[in-house]
């Protein structure tokens, strides 16, 4: 028979029936993790971003609880997708590389990137046009379609443009456009309305993926976080739909840390803020 105290034994007991701090803790940030993985996180976020945004709603805990405390709940952040099939088909002539492969930016407009990537739907092959903005990654035009032809790339490149209020004709001063070498994007319309917002055209080499490597980062968000994430994709209108609804989220909620692990469009507006404060023009 073990000899031990009184104390000894009831303070065991206690334990027995009441939980300890941690564990009481632990529950309380159970469920604070799981409002965020199923809220903002929309069921993508890993520990990293969950324990950001906890930071973001004020609740104080260590990275590493986050990471214990998602294990023991089974949850986590979605992997990388497949790789993709081709989609860019080179044009025999091309503008050069203005951007040498530096993917930042001062401030709003100065450097926009696109690309277009696949998505497998019952009914075929669907395609997604991006437009998207290097100084805060926000995702300023896009489209879908079944085809490959030119006017996809040139809706997405519309919408950017109304999206910062160049539809009514008005130039976007000392942009630069960077693509790939698709003929989408060295076509003759696409040239010309390019020209007609004063934008300069920059074109990366052929079959090389780091030469567009944030439009390509994009591509893989968007394969990850909710194309293959979700997935049995009917028909074009489908992803269509579902594309909306994420890049709303993309832009407006979900933390990216390019932008100091605040959303794109909180980033953009914490620069035009402190720019009216300073007195400069934007």
């Amino acid at each position: 028979m073990l000899e031990v105290s009184p104390s000894t034994y009831w303070a065991a007991k206690k334990r027995e029936s009441a939980p300890s701090a941690r564990a009481v803790r632990d529950e309380w940030l159970k469920k604070e993790i799981l409002r965020v993985w199923h809220g903002p996180g929309r069921g993508l976020y890993g520990a990293r971003k969950v324990w950001r945004q906890l930071g973001r709603d004020g609740v104080e805990v260590a990275r590493c609880t986050v990471e214990r405390l998602m294990r023991e709940l089974g949850i986590s952040g979605v992997t990388a997708p497949r790789k993709r099939p081709r989609t860019t088909i080179p044009a025999a002539d091309r503008p050069g590389d203005l951007l040498e492969r530096d993917f930042t930016a001062d401030a709003p407009d100065q450097r926009w990137v696109a690309d277009i990537t696949y998505v497998a739907t019952a009914a075929g092959w669907a395609y997604t046009a991006f437009v998207q903005d290097l100084y805060s990654r926000r995702i300023l035009g896009w489209q879908v379609a079944d085809h490959l032809g030119a006017d996809l790339a040139l809706d997405a490149l519309e919408m950017a443009i109304w999206a910062r209020g160049g539809s009514s004709g008005g130039g976007i001063d000392g942009l630069v456009h960077h693509s790939d070498r698709g003929v989408q994007y060295t076509s003759i319309r696409y040239a010309e309305r390019l020209d007609q917002i004063g934008a300069a055209r920059s074109v990366g080499s052929t079959g090389d993926s780091y030469d567009n490597a944030a439009a390509e980062s994009l591509n893989s968000l968007y394969k990850k976080e909710l194309i293959d994430y979700r997935g049995d994709w009917e028909n074009t209108t489908d992803v269509t739909l579902a594309t909306m609804e994420w890049v709303a989220w993309y832009n407006r909620e979900r933390l990216h840390s390019f932008c100091g692990n605040t959303p794109p469009a909180e980033y953009e507006e914490t620069f035009r803020a402190t720019a009216t404060e300073s007195g400069a023009v934007v």
